[in-house]
């Protein structure tokens, strides 16, 4: 062994033991009732001071997004812009598909493994000296959250985009006290067991995130929750504003008719930001003609794995290909479905078959998300001509190395055969209305689970290997941002 291939090892082991420290802190999410996430989240200012990062933190310029959907896509346009101008970034966003380094990304790169151990250790140690029964370990996410704040503060960054993990009141990143400018994208349905089960409660988290006197953007939103964001944004002084879509012309690297209102939020951000940092561009950012040329890049290069990606497979490119799509809410599910018929559309070259690939996690609800996606699609003049449940492979947050994970599979497949028989009762509702008698039949053949991701992806290409060269499997994956990212650990390694 070479001592290049000695020192690589090396590196991978100190990596894997900073995962396997990672992953002590995970817990499970039925313990976030409201006064623990209050309780926990007091405790973060604890913890920054342990990490002697208060002023550090108070000196870093923050994008601040929160949101039910869009909120990494808009993150995601909003570095790509601001990279343009030459500003050094800082991205963290959640969740990682394949690597939990995915969630620090400097100058759109994620961070070395070197330095992530680095500074991974840095806070482990210090926060696990101070640690006491009274004030434990940061959990998870509060953690990940820490130690985004120490790597953008060391690493010296111009500008931080912080996209919220979940809610916003109560978020690990709203430990901030004064970003530059904050936004809210599309609200919806979703984290209801934390967030509330109306759209005015759910709302009222999401704009946690207000601070007095910021500038704050958001876009068309139901009634309901706007109502609310309006109301906290008057009481704190904020000066709200609503975004419109960007015209479709724009050309945009992330895919998908929805985008358009992200890259609009991420726009407005941006522009709020540079003139707030004193960087004027020699167009003015207001200007009706168009936007500056440094915004057009950026927006047209923008790229967020797991979100309208095209993936042909690894051993049969010519007969599979994935479209892979991490929607989890039902209006992100509609966007998914147009998003898929569209390319099904322009892609159909030749004979083609579309198979759906789904799993969601059982804290949603898949009556709110299967009818969506089928009936959208149906709407298209797209059908599935198989549908597959399968669990996920990773468990929740899962940090480990792929070897690890694939070992975990769970067993059980209770919840996926609920999924088989929700899908199921569409297509014998769908063949009522249209008194096809032999549609039961048909649909059960046509719905399928398997134990794991593997198993599923092995039939695939089984089947594939049978049928004509002439064929090509479209099999759209989505329901999990988890499945998403196993799928692609699976089909690439």
């Amino acid at each position: 062994m070479t001592t290049e291939e000695e020192d690589e090892g090396e590196s991978s082991a100190r990596y894997q033991n900073a995962l396997d420290a990672l992953s002590t802190l995970i817990t499970k999410r039925s313990l976030f009732v409201n006064n623990n996430q209050s309780h926990r989240f007091h405790l973060l200012f604890h913890y920054l001071k342990v990490l002697e990062l208060q002023e550090a933190v108070s000196q870093l310029k923050i994008i601040h997004v929160a949101g039910t959907k869009g909120k990494g896509s808009t993150c995601t346009f909003s570095e790509s812009i601001l990279r343009g101008y030459g500003l050094r970034t800082g991205l963290f966003t959640s969740p990682h598909l394949i690597d939990v380094r995915e969630r620090f990304r400097l100058n759109g790169v994620e961070i070395s493994q070197e330095k992530f151990v680095d500074y991974f250790w840095c806070c482990f140690h210090k926060l696990k000296e101070k640690s006491s029964n009274e004030i434990p370990m940061p959990t998870y996410f509060c953690f990940l959250a820490l130690l985004a704040f120490k790597i953008f503060a060391a690493e010296q960054v111009d500008v931080v985009i912080l996209e919220v993990g979940l809610g916003g009141r109560y978020d690990a990143t709203n430990v901030i006290q004064k970003p530059v400018v904050c936004g809210i994208t599309s609200l919806g349905y979703d984290h209801m067991e934390i967030l509330g089960h109306t759209l005015a409660e759910i709302a009222a988290e999401k704009a946690g995130i207000f601070k007095s006197g910021v500038p704050a953007f958001t876009v068309p939103q139901p009634d309901e929750a706007m109502r609310v964001l309006k109301e906290t944004a008057s009481k704190l002084e904020v000066n709200l504003k609503v975004v419109k879509p960007l015209d479709s012309g724009q050309r945009l690297g992330l895919q998908g008719e929805h985008q358009y209102l992200n890259a609009s939020l991420a726009v407005a951000l941006c522009s709020t930001f540079l003139k707030k940092i004193g960087i004027e561009d020699k167009n003015d950012l207001n200007q009706t003609s168009g936007l500056p040329e440094r915004f057009i890049s950026g927006l047209s290069n923008a790229y967020l794995m797991g979100r309208a990606m095209i993936v042909p497979d690894s051993e049969l490119p010519e007969e599979i290909v994935f479209y892979l799509d991490g929607a989890h809410s039902p209006e992100s599910m509609e966007a998914c479905a147009t998003w898929f018929s569209q390319q099904v559309k322009e892609r159909n070259q030749k004979r083609s078959e579309q198979i759906l690939l789904f799993n969601c996690m059982t804290v949603r609800d898949p009556s709110l998300l299967l009818p969506r996606l089928r009936s959208k699609c149906i709407d298209q003049g797209v059908e599935f001509k198989k549908a597959v449940f399968v669990p996920n492979v990773s468990v929740y947050n899962q940090v480990g190395s792929w070897s690890k994970i694939e070992q975990r599979v769970d067993d059980s497949t209770t919840w996926q055969f609920g999924l088989k028989s929700l899908w199921e009762s569409l297509g014998r509702g769908e063949a009522k209305n249209k008194l096809r008698s032999d549609f039961k039949g048909k649909e059960e053949e046509n719905s399928l689970v398997f134990s794991s991701l593997p198993l599923a992806v092995d039939w695939l290409r089984d089947s594939a290997r049978r049928k004509s060269k002439q064929v090509r499997f479209q099999v759209l994956v989505t329901g999990s941002l988890h499945l998403v990212g196993d799928l692609l650990r699976l089909i690439k390694k």
